[in-house]
């Protein structure tokens, strides 16, 4: 006992502490994962834009008809 508080209750309050500090690591790699996902998913959106350009610059415009 320290200070009339029984071992275990500090034990309980340090695995809260370590619970907590681990749930914001985990909150923190997910995001980092997420983000880098969004960046690959944008740049192959690009890149199809890019290509449609480029075959519609090739081939001419060609006009529509509604």
């Amino acid at each position: 006992m320290i200070a009339g508080i029984p071992l275990w209750v500090f034990a309980v309050i340090l695995f809260i502490f370590f619970s907590g500090v681990m749930a914001l690591r985990a909150m923190r790699a997910d995001r980092k994962m997420e983000q880098q996902f969004i960046e690959r998913e944008g740049n192959l959106y690009i890149e199809r834009m890019e290509a449609e350009r480029e075959t519609r610059m090739q081939g001419g415009q060609t006009s529509e008809l509604s």
